[in-house]
């Protein structure tokens, strides 16, 4: 990394504090971002399994992009590293949060403590993941439509179980982020080629078309857009497919040609880039996932 890359991020990272708050008597941690302003946009980040709220402090755009734009973020911590998303089948050989674990309620809780005190804007609320992250994201866009302006799921499709559990009290914009070459989270769907893979997720295409019907969207394509290649070493293109949808209920995939279980970004998301893209594949550099993200959100108070 970069001597002026690494000062920003320790600069960004010195900027965020850690921080409890009791949920149904369980003490839960996250860590926060908060810039001076009060009533600004929060964008709550969720990270992937095996990962803490730290790592996507440290791995990834958010903590800069937030102070440039004036936003406060969260950057939750799952139990045991993961998330109690809409599915009890989230594959055996990776343990999930303990029996019983409420993480809609965690969130929320957060939340309402941040509009409460009156640092977020209710109106301005929004919901990110990644992976397991991603399952818990859209998780709560169908359990909490209320308090959230839009929601964005990165490498991550939905399931039977899922979906059989999704009734949004409201339509929000949804953004999906996914990779062709997933061994995780399958683009097609069924079951990935890693041995962590869990089975029976939908492919893109159908939780693409899921959003687009609980939004009143088209079905078919809007407009479908290849991005210019600003890595060509990184293996991987980015084509950008827009829906038509009623005013405010968006529906977008950013579909990542070849790439694999990772978070897009121009700087590396993993302590070991090599290990990272044996394992799980290639991280595409032409688009970054907290600034594609965070210029979807702006659009929606």
């Amino acid at each position: 990394m970069r001597i002026g890359a690494l000062l920003a991020t320790l600069a960004a990272a010195s900027a965020a504090s850690a921080d409890t708050i009791d949920v149904n008597g369980v003490k839960r941690s996250y860590t926060a971002q908060l810039p001076a302003k009060r009533l600004v946009p929060l964008v709550v980040v969720l990270h992937g399994k095996t990962q803490r709220g730290a790592d996507m402090v440290a791995r990834t755009a958010w903590p800069q992009v937030a102070k440039r734009e004036g936003f406060a973020v969260v950057f939750p911590d799952g139990l045991n590293h993961a998330w109690a998303d809409a599915r009890t089948k989230a594959g055996p050989a990776l343990r999930g949060p303990p029996e019983g674990t409420d993480d809609v309620a965690f969130i929320a809780k957060l939340v309402e403590t941040l509009v409460t005190n009156g640092t977020a804007d209710p109106k301005r609320v929004y919901v990110a993941g990644i992976s397991n992250g991603g399952a818990m994201a859209m998780t709560l866009v169908c359990a909490r439509a209320d308090l959230f302006a839009a929601g964005a799921s990165v490498i991550m499709n939905l399931t039977d179980e899922a979906a059989v559990t999704c009734h949004p009290s409201r339509p929000l914009p949804m953004l999906l982020i996914n990779g062709t070459a997933d061994p995780l989270v399958p683009y097609e769907g069924g079951r990935g080629s890693s041995y962590y893979a869990a089975d029976g997720f939908w492919s893109t295409e159908e939780t693409l078309a899921f959003w687009r019907k609980l939004n009143g969207c088209e079905t078919d394509d809007a407009e479908v857009t290849d991005l210019p290649e600003k890595a060509p070493a990184d293996q991987s293109t980015v084509t950008r497919i827009s829906s038509r949808c009623p005013k405010g209920h968006d529906v977008v995939l950013y579909r990542i040609n070849h790439g694999g279980h990772r978070m897009p970004g121009f700087a590396p998301d993993a302590r070991f880039p090599k290990v990272a893209t044996s394992l799980l594949g290639p991280q595409n550099r032409d688009i970054d996932g907290a600034e594609t993200i965070w210029s979807f959100f702006s659009q929606f108070p």
